[in-house]
């Protein structure tokens, strides 16, 4: 190939044997990447780390076929040539194709090896038909807290009151042991709890489940609330104190270090015994891992792409003043964290809650039909992408429960390091505390975030949209009376005349949908911004080569990207409701999710940062703790500019893994957690210190 070719791209290949090579350290940013099927164009205030993990060599008229892609590489990205060189003898050119995907030039293997992990820890189970599974991690949180709530007589619908009087500070004592206030301490957990969960995560089982994944979300959130109880409480029960010396009283040094560290690896090693430790270790060393990166990089990978996309902000300014900001906060200690969040939490909670309600108040006649659908959704789904019948009922199910489990944390071992800093002398009065946790975050927020979206109209709302055959969005279902499914054979080809996809038999062809949702009509351009519906232009008629990720017009122009109106799901689409619920005020609705979206991301490293601490300080004592937080902020840095498609996988990897050695914990000290509850409500001490 001339060297001509990588020149004029401004790139330069380092081939690592066979045809694959990577592009190195080239970011994108409003340039036109030319290839001989398509033009695309990265938005000016978008950015692509340009990351090749393999290459084709084609004839002129070749397209890189599915199959032949490396394995992990099947998430989306852009195909482009990025070289061409004539054949001696035929006259022909051979193309050269590379894969732009937003990674770093990763083994494939390692990928492959990654993305194994990650399906056997959150998507392999019991399987519900059409390629669905109900994780054995849903499985095991759901069980736990069944359990919890029956052995502790429906522990979180009883104390729940109490726990409101405890969290007020009615009954605080400045002298008890701990570093913070009862508030302060649910104020951290939460922290890391409220974020991307409450506002993609119920926006994706909406979009997947529809109305009656809402009531499967109060169902775990009420029984989350008992798992959070006996976690908190058992952490608080076998935590370490350590009282600071006379010279330490007052210093830097005990708000830096600390006087109490605990958590589920403190409550694995003595409550269940010395011959336990290894799996202790074991948490210890996955939740830290997990804090550098889901707790701290992709959080600010979050941060720095939002800046990017909606207000031009380059990653690396963003990344230095988000760095900046995490590190004056956890240089200072559990203390400055408590104070941190005990202020940012509730504004930004409050910010987003009152947006939802008046998302609400202007759309007050849906309420009650939406919440009706909800309650004869959750039982017979009748509408979305679940379709209809006994597998959309499990579909539904499975999302509401899977979303409401994983937006409130419990079972997850986090939240009780967070608690277990509290200032208490009674195990069971953090517990009562911690269990308003799903309450706030799942029962309060997520609920305000599932309303939002079915009473504004977002749900199942068509919006221009870029269809980009590549992506990981993109897959092919049958449409019937029944609902929608996953197709089990990808098309060879399918047919569209004036924008409309040609569907002969219904009950058996597969089209292609979007976000699971079957695409109306397709166009070959939008104009402007591509905002409104009058922005597409040019209905598409042609095939539509789903095998080939091309679709070829009739007169022979290919195209890999194609516009139309689409579904929202996750962010996106809460954002949408948002815009639409708000628009009476004006055009500033999505801004009060991308204000949350950062707050959160910036509140989740916080704790995650006290999380880390505490498990540094139990594998390697004090002399860690600086250390891990130079560390920390490093990554946090780092996850700001770079790319990290397979570090979010891996944090996502250990976040699951590390329920296990919690839950076999917490459930084996399940006795324990239960003569401490009687013990406390039969005392009631709360009594004695209100009358003193």
């Amino acid at each position: 190939m001339p060297h001509g070719a990588w020149g004029a791209a401004g790139w330069r290949a380092s081939w690592s044997g066979g045809i694959r090579f990577c592009l190195a350290g080239k970011r994108l940013q409003g340039e036109e990447i030319r290839s001989s099927a398509a033009s695309f164009r990265i938005p000016r205030r978008k950015t692509a780390s340009v990351c090749a993990v393999a290459s084709h060599l084609l004839y002129s008229n070749g397209v890189p076929k599915k199959e032949d892609r490396p394995p992990g590489n099947n998430r989306g990205g852009l195909r482009v040539e990025v070289g061409a060189a004539p054949l001696w003898a035929s006259g022909a050119r051979l193309h050269i194709f590379a894969y732009l995907l937003p990674c770093h030039c990763a083994d494939p293997m390692l990928q492959t090896i990654v993305d194994t992990l990650y399906d056997v820890v959150w998507t392999y189970g019991i399987p519900i038909g059409g390629g669905q599974y109900i994780p054995w991690v849903v499985l095991l949180l759901l069980g736990a807290g069944i359990y919890f709530t029956l052995r502790l007589a429906f522990v979180q619908i009883r104390q729940f009151p109490h726990g409101l009087a405890v969290t007020s500070g009615r009954y605080d004592d400045p002298d008890d042991p701990g570093d913070v206030s009862h508030f302060q301490a649910l104020t951290t957990a939460l922290s890391a709890t409220l974020g991307i969960g409450n506002i993609a995560g119920a926006a994706l089982a909406i979009h997947v489940g529809g109305p009656g994944a809402l009531l499967w979300m109060w169902v775990t959130g009420i029984l989350g609330m008992a798992t959070k109880y006996s976690e908190v409480t058992i952490a608080q029960f076998y935590r370490n104190v350590e009282e600071p010396t006379e010279a330490e009283k007052g210093t830097w040094q005990q708000t830096w270090k600390g006087t109490v560290a605990g958590g589920p690896m403190y409550y694995i090693e003595k409550g269940l015994g010395s011959n336990w430790k290894p799996l202790a270790i074991f948490f210890a060393v996955m939740l830290m891992i997990t804090s550098f990166l889901t707790g701290n990089a992709v959080q600010s990978n979050t941060v720095a792409d939002v800046m990017n996309a909606e207000f031009g902000v380059a990653v690396w300014l963003s990344g230095l003043v988000l760095a900046t900001i995490i590190a004056l906060v956890i240089l200072g200690g559990v203390t400055a964290i408590g104070r941190v969040t005990g202020i940012l939490v509730p504004v930004m909670a409050a910010a987003y809650v009152i947006g939802a309600l008046l998302v609400l108040a202007f759309n007050y006649t849906e309420i009650l039909p939406t919440l009706g659908s909800v309650f004869t959704n959750a039982f017979n789904p009748s509408a979305g992408v679940a379709g209809t019948g006994a597998g959309a009922f499990l579909l539904t199910f499975t999302y509401g429960v899977q979303r409401g489990l994983f937006s409130n944390e419990a079972g997850m071992g986090s939240a009780p390091i967070a608690h277990s800093a509290a200032k208490t002398d009674e195990p069971a009065s953090e517990g009562v505390v911690a269990l308003l946790e799903p309450f706030i975050d799942t029962i309060t927020v997520v609920t305000l975030t599932c309303l939002a979206i079915l009473v504004s109209g977002a749900w199942g709302a068509e919006v221009p949209t870029e269809f980009n055959f590549d992506s990981g969005n993109a897959d092919y279902r049958v449409e019937n009376e029944g609902g929608i499914f996953p197709s089990s054979d990808t098309p060879e080809e399918i047919r569209i005349e004036n924008g409309e996809q040609q569907v002969p038999n219904p009950d058996e062809d597969a089209q292609f949908a979007w976000r699971q949702a079957v695409v109306s009509s397709f166009y070959t351009s939008c104009a402007n911004d591509c905002d409104e519906a009058e922005d597409l232009q040019e209905p598409f008629t042609g095939t539509l080569y789903p095998t080939k990720e091309v679709a070829v017009a009739d007169d022979g122009t290919e195209y890999q990207v194609l516009y139309g109106e689409g579904v929202r799901s996750g962010a996106p689409l809460t954002r949408l409701a948002f815009e639409r619920g708000l628009s009476p005020l004006g055009d500033w609705g999505g801004y009060v999710v991308i204000l949350s979206v950062l707050l959160f991301a910036i509140s989740t490293s916080i704790s995650w940062s006290y999380y880390g601490d505490r498990c540094a300080y139990y594998l390697f004592g004090e002399r860690a703790i600086f250390p891990y937080k130079v560390v920390f902020v490093l990554m946090n840095f780092t996850g700001a500019v770079t790319a990290l498609t397979t570090i979010w996988t891996i944090g996502d990897i250990a976040l699951g893994i590390v329920i296990v050695p919690n839950l076999i914990g917490v459930i084996l000290l399940t006795d324990k957690v239960k003569e401490i509850t009687d013990d406390y409500g039969a005392r009631k001490p709360w009594l004695e210190e209100s009358e003193t």
